[in-house]
């Protein structure tokens, strides 16, 4: 499998398209008036707690306080070293009070109306190692699943942690680590010792609430983060940017240096692999499969839901066999959608009921093989009784609809108007509401366009009836910048 990574900068914005095999997979954005703040560190105040959600509101100098709950907050008695694993969530008022300072970090991103996620146990990424300082514990992704290769690595950490007794922590070794030097390692370890060191000196003098740390920009997040073995080329169109990453590469990632390439081609970078066009195609609710079958997403505010429809595939065999590879084509997409529009939370997946045990087993496989790529973490149940696959997928920052577009303000994010009809007969109730209410010689009403023709159009004896019944004259006037709902009754 091949791989790109196209990086698009600008004064306004950031853009990161991962392309697997000349598709697009994933896409990031971030933009310069709304940085995302995930992994920021923040000495906030506490302004409000509540012990009926065994949670606080903390203020970190964000528009919206943030939210952070009991089970995130490390009590202040636990011994440094001490593992922070499971444990019974205590009350959240033995734990914060109005008006204490508290250093924090971010795990979710503001998105809609909710304030970001904090928690007290705070943690710095590298190329290979997450630091936590204040535990001793020592994990493994689990993506890598060579057992003798995990035991290398975690032995590679401890015995480096015990050479190096300057800065107590635990680590948590990323996927990218395996086949990793111990020099690499040793070399991640003390860059996150340096950071760490620099955190816990502005942690003592910096005021509440401001910025500790801060995460890297997202064109250098991409290359510690993204980057594997089977990365071809890191494109990327901004000189400046591309001084800065190669600086990143030569210190953290140097076998990577001959891989990132400054791209000052006509053509813009994100047209290499028509990436434009599949970002615009990623806000549609449809999503058409190869074979004439569709995908529908609708993203709400509690889940994301998918239904798969045969649309214009009608198979060769029987009706089982063109359902069966309509689901496994479906699952493909799917698995590319989510990733693609970064969607997260609950998601209820309709596939087109199957009536042989050992298709809905492929397909389910099917899924979890695709979803094996996602960098977020997924989590998928069985098929319900209902027929519908339940998952989970990680939810840290806004998807790529919500920080593209915003509710429409025509319908508010309902998705459909009112027909036409139905506003016309809502306009008689209000005519006759009115009349009831004042004395009018007449009545102008002011609608759209469409809303106007069809009063004087199809609806033109209910409207004569109308004025007979209340003896008084009704005239019609169109607002070009009225929508489909609005209208005005007028008393003249």
């Amino acid at each position: 499998m091949s791989e790109e990574i196209l990086i698009n900068v600008t004064p306004v914005e950031t853009r990161v398209a991962l392309v697997e095999n000349g598709m697009l997979q994933e896409a990031y954005i971030e933009r310069t008036s709304r940085k995302g703040i995930v992994g920021n560190i923040y000495k906030g105040k506490v302004v409000r707690v509540l012990p009926g959600m065994e949670a606080a509101f903390v203020d970190i100098g964000l528009e919206r306080a943030a939210f952070i709950h009991a089970s995130d907050v490390v009590p202040a008695h636990q011994e440094e070293g001490e593992d922070a694993g499971p444990r019974p969530v205590p009350d959240i008022r033995s734990l914060l009070r109005e008006g204490q300072s508290l250093v924090v970090q971010v795990t979710k991103d503001p998105i809609g109306t909710k304030g970001a996620r904090l928690t007290t146990q705070l943690s710095i990424p590298s190329r290979f190692l997450v630091f936590m300082p204040g535990v001793t514990h020592i994990g493994v992704s689990q993506r890598i699943e060579d057992e003798e290769e995990r035991a290398r690595l975690r032995g590679l950490v401890e015995q480096a942690a015990a050479d190096d007794d300057t800065a107590s922590g635990g680590y948590i070794i990323r996927t990218a680590a395996e086949g990793a030097s111990a020099e690499d390692m040793i070399a991640d370890m003390a860059y996150l010792h340096r950071v760490s060191r620099s955190v816990r000196e502005r942690m003592e003098k910096a005021p509440a609430p401001s910025v500790i740390y801060k995460d890297l920009p997202l064109f250098i997040r991409t290359v510690r983060d993204l980057i594997r073995p089977q990365t071809e080329k890191i494109r990327i169109d901004s000189r400046e940017s591309y001084d800065r990453v190669m600086e990143f590469v030569g210190e953290f990632v140097t076998e990577f240096a001959d891989r990132v390439e400054y791209y000052p081609g006509e053509r813009p970078v994100f047209d290499l692999y028509s990436v434009e066009d599949e970002i615009q195609k990623a806000l549609s609710r449809k999503v058409q499969l190869k074979s004439g079958g569709y995908v529908i997403i609708d993203q709400t505010e509690a889940m994301t839901t998918i239904d798969i429809n045969t649309g214009a595939f009608v198979g060769h065999r029987n009706l089982e066999e063109t359902i069966f590879k309509t689901n496994l084509e479906a699952a493909r997409a799917i698995s590319r959608q989510l990733r693609l529009r970064n969607l997260g939370g609950i998601i209820i997946i309709d596939f087109i009921d199957m009536a042989d045990p050992e298709h809905q087993r492929q397909v389910h496989r099917m899924l979890e093989k695709m979803l094996e790529r996602d960098h977020a973490k997924t989590k998928i149940t069985g098929v319900s009784e209902l027929g519908l696959v339940e998952m989970t997928r990680k939810r840290t920052i806004e998807s790529l609809g919500q920080i593209l577009c915003e509710p429409c303000p025509i319908c508010e994010g309902r998705g459909f108007l009112k027909t036409c009809e139905t506003v016309c007969y809502e306009i008689f109730r209000e005519i006759m509401r009115v009349n009831r209410a004042y004395d009018a010689d007449s009545y102008l009403v002011m609608a759209a366009q469409t809303v106007v023709d069809r009063l004087l159009d199809e609806e033109s004896d209910n409207v004569a009836d109308l004025e007979s019944f209340i003896g008084k004259t009704i005239r019609f006037q169109v607002e070009p910048f009225y929508s489909q709902e609005q209208y005005d009754v007028v008393l003249l």
